[in-house]
């Protein structure tokens, strides 16, 4: 990270976005790795989190890395982000079959993904509007 931070940087949690886009892909990674061990799983979709989490960890550090370039990767980031929320809307096919939490730890990653998958694309939304309103005050 660079450290002359702009103080008008937009922020969550006191991190700025591509920081928190970080903590988020590792958060996925985690998920993932941690719930196929709990739940005893030999199923590769049970680290889907995993799966997505690691583009978006990818790509937030390579927006870090490479400032020129951070409005690039970060619509990657954001991209797998709503992914991330598509992948959780899948909780609503167990909702309407009658299923739901039948495969616990399977449902409990897809509502996961699917709360914070609204949470990170609508901050990622938020601080692309920053951006362009800074920008556009800038000029």
């Amino acid at each position: 990270m660079n450290d002359h931070s702009n103080i008008n940087e937009f922020k969550i949690f006191g991190l700025s976005i591509e920081a928190f886009s970080v903590l988020y892909g590792v958060f996925l990674i985690l998920w993932g790795v941690i719930i196929s061990f709990i739940s005893g799983s030999e199923s590769i979709t049970s680290f889907i989190p995993s799966i997505i989490g690691l583009p978006i960890l990818i790509f937030s550090n390579l927006s870090l890395k490479f400032e020129k370039k951070k409005k690039l990767f970060m619509h990657f980031v954001v991209f797998f982000g709503l992914v991330t929320l598509l992948g959780g809307l899948d909780l609503i096919r167990s909702l309407v079959n009658g299923s739901i939490f039948l495969n616990f730890w399977a449902d409990l990653s897809k509502l996961m993904m699917l709360f914070t998958g609204i949470f990170f694309v609508t901050q990622c939304i938020r601080s692309f509007i920053h951006a362009r309103k800074l920008r556009e005050s800038n000029n």
